[in-house]
């Protein structure tokens, strides 16, 4: 995730560095007024750098490109939709009710939008498809240089999006990951509201659910609680206190990760928020007290005043099971409730439907691989090696469907993940522990060592029969893409 160096987020002490465009010109290219927006580029272009393209594209991204008609169907790609094949902004042609060619007027955003990507062929020599992937593609593959005021540049586009997005890119601080990677996700700050200590039932008092419905489960301290996919899937953040521990529940709906935090790092009780930003299709939350934002996947600040200072959230085992299965384990569970204070349509399956019933993606990333679907469903977590480093880990669902029980071994350290029947996936650090399990293909509450002993499995750890408990490892269910764009060098066990 990390691009080498810590990139410092320029502040106004760059405005007047000589043979660089300011800020304001690159802003003003993208405006609608035709002669304002030539003047803007005719100034940026002596001083032009092919490392200036990625701010061409972000502004290029925000208009529209259609042509209007009452039948414009096309939205802007940068709220993460498909573009029509016509997406130059140069006007184009449809049928009209005779089935006679009728030619649209283009827009003046449209007009702009192909003057910003003529700029850029012009400039780069580049030449590729209008729909600015390709663009993009090109843009993350060069040397990570940007334009020294680049982060002043972001806090202006998205200021315009929402006014308190402009925090997330404070002078003088530090980033972790490219800037020119953080894409907008579609709503504003908090846009999808997160659930604030949501209510809670007893399991017998939560009508609500079928026993087939999807569910994230945890016990802390001894107390189980379940986080219903149809609830927290509409507010993607749960705010809460379980078995006496502060935690923030995050959903990455569009990687597909369930994620409980602790609240409490570094001495202090972070108060984290959605911000409406993404990186790499993963969503980025936010800090209350400073403003900066915080990857999902790993926890902790990537760019903003808290970089470096070495503040990381710690993790909480969880699975994804059915509320059968949860609530037959764990009778005592508490579940959410459906008044949460929102109007949603909290039916199972309703919240992102469209999205999870196919294998494509709403935001782009950069690199693709096809040894796995985009969507297929695999079991992430990251093993610390004797160096300190942490190796990532991606093991196909499948794969542990088929092997319920599990020896894996990664950096030199032990695990074995054992698999529901309903597909919760548990995994136990062996440790120093010279215990050998047997492999299985039938789903069970125990599993059976090498000398035919049978171990419990619970939530906390694997329990031997003398008392012995292997602990278990927090690990996460993930989209392959989600997971991969974050950590290409994952290891993938197929």
């Amino acid at each position: 995730m990390r691009i080498g160096l810590v990139v410092l987020l320029a502040g106004s002490a760059v405005l007047a560095q000589p043979n660089v465009p300011s800020i304001e010109v690159f802003l003003a290219a993208g405006a609608l007024d035709e002669r304002q927006s030539r003047a803007a580029l005719d100034e940026i272009g002596p001083l032009w750098r092919d490392d200036y393209a990625a701010m061409i594209v972000d502004l290029a991204r925000f208009l529209r490109p259609s042509a209007t008609g009452p039948d414009d169907t096309s939205t802007a790609e940068f709220a993460g939709a498909t573009d029509p094949a016509d997406d130059s902004g140069g006007g184009s042609l449809r049928r009209d009710d005779m089935g006679g060619p009728v030619r649209r007027r283009p827009t003046a955003e449209g007009l702009t939008r192909a003057r910003l990507i003529q700029f850029l062929e012009r400039r780069t020599g580049k030449q590729f498809d209008p729909q600015l992937r390709e663009w993009r593609r090109w843009v993350w593959s060069r040397p990570y240089q940007p334009h020294p005021d680049y982060a002043r540049f972001k806090s202006a586009l998205y200021s315009r999006i929402d006014r308190r997005m402009a925090r997330f890119f404070q002078p003088g601080a530090k980033a972790l990951i490219r800037l020119d990677e953080v894409d907008w996700g579609g709503v504003p700050v908090n846009g999808i509201p997160p659930l604030y200590y949501p209510k809670v039932v007893p399991a017998g008092d939560a009508r609500y659910l079928r026993d087939n419905h999807i569910v994230f489960g945890l016990v802390v301290n001894g107390e189980a609680r379940a986080y219903p996919k149809r609830i927290l899937a509409w507010h993607e953040m749960a705010r809460d206190k379980v078995g006496g521990v502060e935690l923030h529940v995050v959903y990455c709906t569009l990687c597909g990760t369930v994620i409980p935090y602790e609240s409490v790092a570094a001495g202090r009780t972070w108060r984290l928020g959605t911000s409406g930003l993404l990186y790499r299709s993963n969503k980025l939350m936010f800090d209350e007290e400073t403003g900066s934002l915080w990857s999902t996947l790993e926890g902790k600040p990537v760019i903003g005043e808290l970089v470096d200072r070495g503040i990381e959230l710690q993790s909480r085992p969880v699975v994804t099971t059915t509320w059968g299965e949860w609530k037959a384990l764990h009778p005592e569970t508490t579940v959410l409730s459906l008044d949460t204070g929102h109007e949603r349509d909290y039916a199972e399956g309703a919240a992102y439907r469209d999205y999870f019933s196919n294998d494509t993606l709403y935001f782009q990333v950069p690199g693709d691989d096809t040894r796995l679907k985009n969507k297929a469903e695999v079991l992430t977590f990251k093993v610390r090696a004797s160096d300190g480093a942490a190796l990532p880990v991606a093991i196909a669902q499948s794969r542990l469907t088929r092997e319920p029980v599990y020896p894996f071994e990664a950096a030199g350290r032990r695990f074995l993940i054992v698999t529901s029947r309903r597909g919760a996936n548990r995994v136990y650090a062996l440790g120093s522990s010279d215990v050998v399990f047997q492999a299985a293909t039938t789903p069970s509450d125990v599993v059976r060592d090498g000398n035919g002993r049978d171990w419990r499995v619970t939530e906390d750890g694997l329990v031997g029969p003398d008392g012995t408990t292997l602990p278990r490892t927090s690990a996460q269910r993930a989209f392959w893409f989600g997971w991969r764009a974050q950590y290409p060098e994952t290891v993938l066990v197929q």
